[in-house]
């Protein structure tokens, strides 16, 4: 794997601990840390981030590689395990920490986001309007170490039975060909 290669994207989908989890699935993703972004506060903390006011989302910092997964496929995961037309709220978790958010580090990938959201719009045409955000990147604080990894490290949590192995199954049984290989072994 060439360093020149790897691609960067923080998403937000809701809770991080979800989307998360849904990325360490696929392949071509070479990293995925949950922190926060798209806000004013520096080196915002969990409980800072929680209250609302320092106008940082929950997101994950992906690293791909483009040659072995398209940002393309990863908008339709993204689009596909969150609700992407309801305005900062997904599912319990509300608040503007919860927003729907791409932040992109390229011009191409701010293009091809927005061209994403502009089809999805127009093949849903009795649904809500994706109300998803794109703007740049400016700065990505990684989240506390008891964030990272969390499902792997909580899988029998409540929190993770019933709102993430859903996801999980969701991704799995829609989009099995975008998974690592071996992805089942690999979890255990």
């Amino acid at each position: 794997m060439s360093t020149l290669s790897i691609k960067r994207i923080a998403l937000d989908g809701g809770c991080f601990w979800c989307t998360e989890a849904v990325f360490k699935m696929l392949k071509g993703i070479v990293s995925v840390r949950s922190g926060y972004a798209g806000g004013h506060t520096e080196d915002p903390t969990y409980e800072e981030v929680s209250s609302g006011t320092t106008g940082h989302a929950e997101v994950i910092y992906l690293e791909y590689e483009p040659d072995q997964i398209s940002l393309r496929d990863i908008l339709t995961v993204f689009f596909a395990s969150h609700d992407g037309s309801s305005l900062n709220r997904q599912g319990n978790d509300v608040g503007t920490q919860y927003r729907s958010i791409v932040l992109y580090e390229t011009d191409e990938q701010k293009q091809e986001t927005k061209k994403f959201i502009n089809e999805l719009n127009a093949s849903n045409k009795n649904g809500k309007a994706i109300v998803t955000k794109v703007v740049p990147l400016d700065r990505f604080y990684e989240a506390e170490l008891y964030h990272q990894n969390y499902y792997e490290n909580n899988q029998s949590a409540p929190y993770c039975e019933i709102i993430i192995n859903p996801k999980l199954e969701k991704v799995q049984k829609e989009y099995a060909n975008l998974l690592k290989e071996n992805y089942e072994q690999q979890k255990s």
